[in-house]
């Protein structure tokens, strides 16, 4: 991470170009036609007329933009007798009480989860024979009868839940009762995402996030079909999860923070608390302990993890790039082995991260021995290796995903190495620090964040096309997964900062892995401003960025 110097199978997903950008035309010239309150009441009774109306979007004015957007007719009437209904499949009734418990607090209704057809109401139903779906895509369906969601898989059921919440007037968020008419648009949806792989990485390691605030974010990230967090849970400056082979890691490594504040860290029962809590979002945890760098509080904890031998004090500062576990210990090599044994056995996703970034005390030889070793540790415990894209240079191949945080003005020569190891086979996920990472400072005026990489308003946070960031050098389409936020705390305590930093850049991060990179930012701008009103009722104190054109309150 990234202070001192500027950084220089199965989960790829059906690629469509120009069919959503297409369906946003669309959407656009047909925006008001039959979508707005005041006409074509119906649904199951309709709502009384003496609630003032509060009009819905247009259909597809959402983020991301779907795939493909169909308005016609006047569309669904939430009214109070209204119910849910779905299937016996436990994972469907999930998603069905996960709907209910957003949409009881603001419209005061009851809406019942039932099992069992019918033809009123909201529908939730899992059609297996859509394999045009795939794993997470949706077909949304609005009338004045009913307002159904058909996916393939139940993750599909739940990203389409987030397109009907943005459908609905931004009060529906709210935790108190709104008076209003709760109006869907009437159309088609059908939607899949551009990319499988849709990421936001939280560090806890430099300030410490509670158990609560991790799952607040958790629920900000699905709203916007996130559905990887990358938990950073190590680096100098602290050790944030339980390992109870190594017990010192938290007495000792989780005790304080950057600038010598209050540590913390998960117990093993928080942090399957939070894995289960990502799981019922449909998100997997991809927890990440740095190595062979970023280890001053591990080392701090067992002193015989250094080349030297004595101890040192958990590091407060933020410079980086001091600290290397002996690569030419064993006793290195049975720490690692102990912690990846622990958070395996407690991770269900595939992917472990084991950092091997900004290494710059360690030599190039040992850093290679090293990963080799580490990567056969990983895969012993049943997972897959990821790592940042400095891991290029230590031979890596199809076992690996790389996650490249290089920037514009990266060298071409670092550039070439993570092409030449995607021609090995590994794949990528994109995290550019001048477009994605979310702490970089919006403008010289701020006081929260850095600025090492520049300072990224929401515009230029924008401005970027994953499937061609990298093709200067080699790096095809084929080869990224996905696009990852990262978002690194030195500079942030609490999860109001966090919100003001991510909020609203990582609307567009979502879009580039969701939509993909097609949709100019004159065409996102607009849906962009209308998600004010949502992340104010959700409490997100997030910048108002001139580049914006807000609605005015």
């Amino acid at each position: 991470m990234r202070l001192l110097r500027p950084r220089p199978g199965p989960l790829r997903a059906p690629r469509r170009p120009g069919r959503r950008l297409l369906g946003v035309l669309l959407l656009t010239a047909v925006a008001g036609t039959g979508c707005f309150g005041g006409g074509g009441d119906s649904g199951s009774g309709g709502e009384s007329p003496r609630r003032p109306p509060v009009s819905s979007a247009p259909l597809g004015n959402v983020v991301p933009a779907p795939a493909s957007v169909r308005p016609s007719g006047p569309g669904y009437t939430l009214a109070p007798a209204a119910v849910i209904r779905v299937d016996d499949r436990p994972a469907v009734r999930a998603v069905g009480d996960y709907l209910a418990a957003v949409l009881r607090p603001s419209t005061g209704y009851r809406l019942p989860v039932t099992p069992g057809a019918g033809a009123d109401g909201i529908q939730l139903r899992l059609d297996p024979a859509r394999r045009d779906l795939g794993a997470e895509g949706y077909l949304l369906t609005s009338s004045q009868a009913t307002v159904s969601v058909v996916a393939r898989e139940p993750a599909g059921l739940f990203r389409g839940v987030q397109t009907l919440r943005q459908l609905l007037p931004p009060a529906v968020e709210k935790d108190t009762r709104q008076t209003a008419v709760w109006r869907f648009p009437g159309g088609t949806i059908t939607d899949t995402p551009r990319y499988a792989y849709r990421g936001a990485m939280l560090d806890v390691a430099r300030h410490f996030f509670t158990v609560a605030q991790v799952k607040r974010y958790i629920d900000q990230l699905a709203l916007y079909k996130i559905n990887k967090l990358h938990l950073h849970l190590t680096d100098d400056q602290g050790w944030r999860i339980a390992i109870d082979s190594r017990p010192k890691l938290t007495t000792v490594g989780a005790a304080t923070a950057v600038g010598g504040g209050k540590g913390g860290f998960y117990t093993k029962a928080q942090y399957r608390e939070i894995v289960a809590y990502a799981a019922s979002r449909h998100m997997d945890v991809i927890p990440e302990i740095g190595m062979p760098g970023h280890t001053a509080a591990a080392i701090a904890s067992y002193p015989e993890l250094s080349c030297h031998g004595f101890p040192d004090p958990v590091h407060t500062g933020l410079d980086t790039g001091f600290s290397s576990l002996c690569v030419g210990k064993e006793e290195t090599y049975d720490f690692v082995e102990d912690v990846i044994r622990e958070l395996a056995a407690m991770t269900p996703g595939e992917y472990l991260h084991i950092g091997g970034d900004e290494a710059d005390s360690t030599s190039k030889k040992d850093y290679r021995t090293f990963m080799d070793r580490v990567r056969k540790i990983v895969a012993k415990h049943g997972k897959k290796v990821m790592a940042w894209h400095e891991i290029a240079g230590a031979g890596a191949d199809g076992d690996v995903l790389a996650q490249y945080w290089g920037t514009d003005r990266t060298e071409k020569a670092e550039r070439k190495r993570v092409a030449d190891a995607v021609k090995k086979g590994t794949k990528l996920i994109l995290s550019p620090a001048d477009r994605v990472y979310l702490d970089m400072q919006y403008t010289y005026r701020d006081s929260i964040g850095l600025s090492w990489a520049g300072r990224v308003e929401v515009d230029r946070s924008y401005d970027w096309d994953p499937a061609r960031y990298l093709k200067d050098v080699g790096v095809p389409d084929e080869a990224v997964l996905g696009v990852e936020a990262p978002i690194w705390t030195e500079t942030l305590v609490n999860s109001a900062q966090l919100e003001q930093m991510a909020f609203p850049r990582l609307l567009g991060v979502a879009e580039k892995g969701w939509s993909g990179g097609g949709i100019p930012w004159a065409e996102y701008e607009p849906r962009l401003a209308a998600q004010a009103g949502r992340m104010d009722a959700l409490g997100i104190a997030f910048h108002r960025s001139p580049t914006v054109a807000w609605p005015k309150n």
